[in-house]
């Protein structure tokens, strides 16, 4: 699930009370979150409410950054959660702070990708036996590389982030948060945009953004279309509408059919 997971939903730790509504919003993965969401003085309190939450009930959490005083409380408060899907590191930057989180709790660990370290080192962070993907913080991204979190001047880092993930044949990335919580095209804007480079998840701050990012990502109709042409076409290079069909072409046709939730179509093909 973690590597298809389309929607990242966060529900800050220090608001039990919408643990509930998260996991029935729809989003394929919760993250309770013990960092920018929680006040420093709130976040023991959040810690246990997380941890009680887990008891009983499936969650990734983030985590404050390696280098917090934060840290270290945060993975003690999960160790030992059975209902612990992921840790989602906050600004995670070298494979031995992943490794250190893996070894310590046993679950995947999901980068959080939002420092220059972190673009610099991002071949290594993917290439991590614990790490199913790299997930994009735009917002401390652009803040520390003093851009704005905008489509084109972080539009070099998300294709990096796409490049390092299929080198490492890990799941294809997940793209940062869209802030305009009321403005429903903007989310689908921003997912569209992000899908046509190769993300297939975004991160949400609302439980609104879930059902839209979803629409967003599904291929269309006339996509899927195509794609059962394609894959209809014998031989090693066919004709299609007009254009040639090969390998790499039923690779993408397949990948649409499985984005559509067709898995056993795609895969029947090969």
């Amino acid at each position: 699930m973690i590597g298809r997971a389309r929607s990242l939903l966060f529900v800050p730790g220090s608001r039990p009370d919408r643990f509930e509504s998260a996991a029935r919003s729809g989003a394929d993965l919760v993250v309770i979150d013990l960092e920018d969401a929680v006040e420093p003085a709130a976040r023991p309190a959040a810690r246990t409410a997380a941890r009680e939450w887990l008891a009983r009930s499936p969650a990734v959490v983030r985590v404050n950054g390696s280098t917090t005083d934060d840290h270290e409380a945060d993975l003690a408060a999960l160790s030992g959660s059975p209902e612990l899907v992921a840790v989602m590191l906050a600004k995670a930057e070298t494979p031995d702070q992943v490794e250190r989180v893996h070894r310590r709790l046993g679950v995947p660990v999901l980068p959080l990708v939002e420092t220059a370290a972190a673009i610099e080192g991002i071949r290594q962070l993917a290439r991590h036996a614990a790490v199913p993907r790299l997930v994009l913080g735009t917002l401390d991204l652009a803040a520390e590389l003093g851009a704005r979190p905008s489509w084109e001047p972080l539009l070099a880092i998300r294709t990096g982030l796409v490049v390092a993930s299929a080198a490492a044949g890990i799941a294809p990335p997940v793209d940062g948060v869209t802030v305009e919580l009321d403005e429903a095209e903007a989310v689908r804007a921003d997912v569209r945009r992000a899908a046509g480079l190769g993300f297939h998840g975004k991160l949400c701050l609302h439980p609104r953004q879930v059902p839209l990012v979803h629409e967003a990502l599904r291929p269309t109709d006339d996509e899927l279309a195509w794609a059962d042409g394609v894959l209809a076409a014998r031989g090693p290079v066919a004709r299609v509408d007009g254009r040639l069909v090969d390998a790499p072409v039923r690779a993408r046709a397949r990948a649409l059919l499985a984005r559509a939730g067709r898995h056993e179509e795609a895969a029947d093909d090969e």
